[in-house]
């Protein structure tokens, strides 16, 4: 089969928002099709990642990643051997300064903003909020994406269980603003005509006994007074939610799924790219990272392992003649030749399924279907992210 690349996806979009279960190297990949892009295509480019392995900092020649964007130096690409067409910027999400931009803009003035801010419940509530990362990382995007500073935006989603929890997270968290949750807790400092007076009725009363006895009337007012203002936010919040959710569709964004050919990560990259599909979100590449090299398939090598097994024994006594101290011993390099042509061969047959499963997900993927074979190091320099983008990239 022929393997698909990149180059038509980031010639037509702007926004790139990259996908999949943990441990699948989205974050590798989201870099490196942001140094591709910026390398291959030119323009300005910009990747958002989600709590970056510190020496991916390093490998862009930066000392670190903060919420502001931060260019990669030219001496960087340069000492890589590289030499781009456009510009790299990298940004990392900050969740706390990320949730103060949302309180200032959606509060309905600076005191209720104030209030929020100081409230000693803040950075732990906000902290916690179910899918809280995966909506803030979209309000970061957008606001970025708005000032039309870069012509392509790579983001890095945030690590989750299930990857369907970024496509939910606008409408979950809009659901939680408006959602019974807050109003049942705030529903005894709302009544009776000012945020702390009681309410007492029948249903609630001795619910807020006990918890009085518990955490103490203290506390339990400065929860409700916390939720009070947070619900100020609302109508200000679901509207940029659903703007937020509008940008997703934009026929200028794509979602690319990263995964490896492992059941578990695999089976849930299938159900992601068929949500994608069912939810009518554009689906530009499923890309099948940490495979294993296409030479693993070839016939020449399926025969030297072979040759290797059928002449161990011969192979052992050449080379213990050689002089080598460390072959001197004929029976182990004979057993070590015997091992390598095995461990090839058992190679070879991983190797072919994987191909095989490849063709059968070329079958059903709407986009494209972009291989990355494992790499022989780790990716620690702007190198080996461009061996990465050299696989992504006709």
């Amino acid at each position: 089969m022929t393997a698909g690349s990149l180059d038509g996806v980031v010639a037509s979009k702007e926004i790139l928002i990259v996908c999949g279960s943990g441990g699948v190297g989205k974050t590798s990949i989201a870099a490196a099709i942001a140094l591709g892009a910026a390398s291959r295509v030119g323009g300005k480019v910009l990747v958002i990642t989600i709590d970056p392995a510190k020496q991916l900092a390093s490998a862009l020649g930066l000392e670190e990643i903060g919420n502001s964007e931060s260019r990669v130096p030219d001496s960087a690409f340069k000492e890589a051997g590289l030499t781009p067409r456009g510009e790299l910027w990298v940004a990392m999400l900050d969740m706390k300064e990320s949730w103060d931009s949302l309180v200032l803009r959606h509060a309905p003035d600076a005191e209720t903003a104030s209030k929020i801010l100081n409230n000693s419940l803040y950075d732990n509530i906000t902290s916690r909020f179910v899918q809280s990362h995966d909506y803030i990382a979209m309000e970061r995007l957008f606001e970025i994406h708005a000032t039309g500073t870069y012509d392509l935006i790579v983001i890095d989603t945030p690590p989750t269980r299930n990857a369907l929890d970024f496509l939910e997270a606008p409408h979950r968290m809009a659901e939680f603003f408006g959602g019974r949750l807050l109003r049942w807790l705030t529903a005894p400092y709302r009544a009776g005509g000012g945020r702390g007076a009681r309410l007492v009725n029948f249903a609630s009363k001795p619910f807020y006994q006990v918890a009085d006895r518990i955490l103490g009337t203290q506390f339990l007012q400065d929860i409700a007074e916390f939720f009070l203002n947070f619900q100020s936010m609302y109508d200000g919040f679901v509207a940029r939610a659903q703007v937020v959710e509008r940008l997703l569709h934009d026929r200028r964004t794509t979602f690319l799924v990263v995964t490896t050919l492992e059941s578990a990560p695999l089976r849930e990259a299938e159900i992601f790219c068929g949500e994608l599909t069912k939810r009518e979100f554009p689906c530009g590449a499923l890309i099948t990272n940490k495979t294993l090299p296409e030479s693993f398939t070839a016939e020449a090598g399926a025969e030297a392992g072979a040759a290797l097994i059928a002449n161990a024994h011969r192979l052992a006594e050449v080379l213990a003649e050689t002089g080598v101290e460390a072959l001197a011993d004929s029976a182990i390099d004979e057993r070590v030749l015997r091992t390598v042509g095995e461990s090839f061969g058992n190679f070879s047959v991983v190797a072919a399924r994987e191909a095989e499963l490849r063709v059968e997900l070329q079958a059903w993927i709407e986009g494209e279907l972009v291989n990355v074979p494992s790499l022989d190091a780790d990716i620690h320099d702007l190198s080996g992210l461009a061996e990465i983008a050299d696989h992504l990239f006709t």
